[in-house]
Formats: structure tokens, C-alpha cells, sequence
């Protein structure tokens, strides 16, 4: 069995803030990643887009590296990458060096989340580059059809709302905006730094004592809890488009939730990979796809699981037939012991394949601390999912896929809802 043996470690410091490291044999780089739990739940309706756009304004420039060129040039002079991302629940920073470079690491990523200025004219700068990367997501149906589908599950309400924002609040947001929101949640006991690679614990907690000194002030609010809201059974987007995009699925568990696991595992033996009941019965056997994949939603209150493809204009309802029945057949009918221990394989496989890089490696710990309040090891992940039975999946098959609660969104140059609408 593919069993790591749990070796992070984790020390909190005076001000609260957490860190957590792990060792990884055999490699030379080291990755430092923050997360912060400040994510696009945290937004009222005047605030959507807030906290992507904070992600971007924390590379204009801080105390130490005054702007985005001196930033870039800290972290290009080592040969290290540099991303952040802002997900629904939390935001991440990071930086990839050598580990005789992560100094350098700390110290740019400590300058820019702790100093940062928020200077108006780099916001005015800002503003522009943030609503082509809004025209880019409206332009790229493969990444819009996904937030279209959320805003069915979870309705009008922050979890159901994308994270790019809206026009008006990127178009209007300024820095007291940006300084009151970093002041509330960009705080030590609402922050992780994770140090994952060639570094010992106590080298990584020296430098984040050293590096990230942050005032001793709390979090002042938590995301609302998620709301009964029904967002509809349909979402139709009318576009010119050559090729349809489709998004079939039901809501799903809380990452929180005993059956968590499981439902990973429905959406690998449906559609995690080129063996998998989508992939096979609804491209190869009835060539009605380009692409198709079925995943997971998982927050912290809510889930989802959700069937994506790109299908041809004009057999777009065999299509959205043939996933609706690969979902059916397996709630109905079952799967064998062998699907299941390859399902099993497969999920622990690519698990392992992540975690060689560092970067992922620091996530899963930073997100398990950040969340659950207590990192992970990748030998607890594993031996969840091979508790998981037959009879498991056969059961949470039957409690998930229930007709009234199926949910279709649509991308493409139709204007008829109903249509779609006799499909389920």
C-alpha cells in the first residue's frame, strides 16, 4: 500500500500565526506558501472581486522591494517561481527556490502581505488588467461553465458567486477598501506558512520568527454559514460559441463530511480519468464529447459533484442524455469490487505523483491546518480512502443522485431553456 510515514511538524508563534513543515528527502528546493483564510466567501455584494483583487495588489510594491519589478527581480535573480491564487475560502501566496534561496523566499512574501501599500495609482493601474482577466473567463467557456454550475448549487449568495467579481466593484474599489479588508483578515491567527522541501523545522520557524512579525490582532469575522438557497435547475448562456459546454451534476457533502472520501471516489469511477465510465461511454463508445471530466466541490459547509464537456452543437441533448445515464447506471446498478480498487489506485496514485512537488506537498498541509485546524498527513488521506467499500459508494450513489436535485448548466448559441429543460 502506498503509505507515507507522517512526518510534519508544526509550532504556532506568539502572535498565533501557524507553522507547519515537512522534510522532503531527495530534493534541493523549498517551497513557502501563506495561505490566509480571506477568500471570495468572506465578500458582501459590494465587495465582490475584493479579495482577487487584493491577491494582484500585493506584488505593486511593499517597504523592502518598493515595487512589481523589484519583487520579480528578487525572486528571478535566484531562479525561483512566484504565484499566488484566491480560491472561495482562502487565499494563497507563494515562492519555489533553491532551499539556499529561501531566505530570499521569506522575505519577499513577508514584505509584501505584511508591508504592502496599496498605493492608489497602482489600483488605477490595476483596475484594467483585472477586467481583461474578467473578458478572459467570459471569452473561455471551459472556465466559466464551472461558476456557472456553483451559482446552481449554491444560488445568489457568496459561496455561489464567482471570484473574479463584478465590473462596478473592480471599476470602483479603492485603498481604504483594500486596507480595511487586509486589516480584518490578513491576520497571524488567520494565516499558515507552510515550508515544504529541504529544510529542517526549526530553520523554517527561525526565518518565519525573523521574517514574518506580525501584530498580535485577531480575525474579525467568519464567512456567513451557507444559506438554503436554490439557485434553479437550469442555467442557460446564450453565445456564440463552436463548440457546447455542458455541466451536469448534483450537490454534493461538505469536505467535512464522514462521506467525503467517498464521493471522491463516485467521481473517479465516473469520469476522473481515461478508464472511466464518461470517458468510455460517452466519448469513445458514442464520440460525443472532446472533453469530459467529473470532479468534486469541496468547502467547508458544501459540496458538489459535477460532469463537465465540451460536446458538438448539433448533439448536445445525446450528450446531456449520456452523462444523465452513466450517473443513473451506477446508482442502479453498482460497480464491482475490482472498479472500485482501481478507482482506489488511481486516486492514491495521483496523490502521490502531486506531492512530489513541493508546492502541492505545502498546500494539502496548509489547507488542512488553515481549515480543519490540524494538518493532514498523506498516510491518514490514504487510509481513508481505502476504508471506502462497495457498499459505501453504492449508498452515497443513491442518497446524491436523485432526479429532482440534478442540475444542467449550458454554454452555447441556444436560446431555448425549455429544451433542456425536458432532459431532466
Amino acid at each position: 500500500m502506498l503509505y507515507f510515514r507522517p512526518m510534519f511538524r508544526k509550532t504556532t508563534l506568539q502572535s498565533g500565526l501557524r507553522v507547519v513543515t515537512e522534510k522532503l528527502p531527495g530534493t534541493q528546493s523549498v517551497t513557502v506558501l501563506v495561505l490566509v483564510g480571506a477568500g471570495s466567501r468572506y465578500e458582501i455584494e459590494a465587495q465582490r472581486g475584493i479579495s482577487h483583487f487584493l491577491e494582484h495588489m500585493f506584488f505593486k510594491g511593499a517597504q523592502r522591494y518598493k515595487n512589481t519589478k523589484e519583487v520579480s527581480e528578487a525572486i528571478d535573480s535566484v531562479g525561483g517561481e512566484f504565484n499566488a491564487f484566491t480560491g472561495k475560502e482562502y487565499a494563497g501566496y507563494y515562492v519555489k527556490v533553491a532551499s539556499s534561496s529561501v531566505e530570499v523566499a521569506c522575505d519577499v512574501l513577508s514584505d509584501m502581505l505584511i508591508n504592502s501599500a496599496f498605493k492608489q495609482e497602482e489600483i488605477d493601474k490595476e483596475k484594467g488588467v483585472i477586467l481583461e482577466e474578467y473578458n478572459m473567463y467570459q471569452d473561455t467557456p471551459m472556465y466559466q461553465i464551472g461558476w456557472n454550475f456553483e451559482r446552481l448549487i449554491f444560488g445568489d449568495q457568496p459561496l455561489g458567486w464567482d471570484q473574479i467579481g463584478t465590473k462596478e466593484v473592480i471599476s470602483s474599489v479603492k485603498h481604504e477598501d483594500f486596507a480595511d479588508y487586509w486589516e480584518k483578515l490578513y491576520t497571524p491567527d488567520n494565516a499558515v506558512v507552510a515550508i515544504v522541501g529541504n529544510i529542517e523545522h526549526e530553520d523554517a520557524v527561525s526565518l518565519v520568527t525573523k521574517y514574518f512579525e506580525m501584530a498580535e490582532r485577531s480575525k474579525a469575522f467568519e464567512f456567513k454559514a451557507l444559506e438554503e438557497k436554490d439557485g434553479g435547475q437550469i442555467f442557460l448562456q446564450e453565445k456564440k460559441t463552436e463548440q457546447a459546454h455542458i455541466a451536469v451534476g448534483f450537490p454534493g457533502y461538505s469536505e467535512t463530511h464522514k462521506d467525503h472520501w467517498v464521493k471522491k471516489l463516485v467521481a473517479v469511477i465516473l469520469g476522473g480519468n481515461m478508464s472511466s465510465r464518461m470517458f468510455l461511454g460517452v466519448r469513445e463508445a458514442k464520440g460525443l464529447s472532446y472533453y469530459i471530466h467529473t470532479t468534486t466541490d469541496n468547502y467547508m459547509d458544501a459540496g458538489a459533484i459535477v460532469t463537465n464537456a465540451g460536446v458538438d452543437l448539433k448533439r448536445i441533448d445525446e450528450a446531456i442524455l449520456g452523462v444523465i445515464e452513466q450517473y443513473y447506471l451506477l446508482r442502479d446498478k453498482g460497480l464491482s469490487e475490482a472498479e472500485l480498487v482501481k478507482a482506489k489506485s488511481y486516486l492514491k496514485g495521483k496523490m502521490v505523483l502531486g506531492l512530489e512537488d513541493s508546492e502541492e506537498f505545502a498546500h494539502l498541509l496548509g489547507k488542512y491546518e488553515l481549515l480543519h485546524g490540524q494538518a493532514q498527513s498523506v498516510a491518514e488521506l490514504m487510509k481513508k480512502i481505502d476504508k471506502v467499500t462497495v457498499k459505501d459508494i453504492e449508498r452515497v450513489c443513491k442518497d446524491l443522485f436523485v432526479e429532482v436535485k440534478l442540475k444542467l448548466a449550458v454554454i452555447g448559441p441556444y436560446g431555448d431553456e425549455e429544451r433542456f429543460r425536458k432532459l431532466l
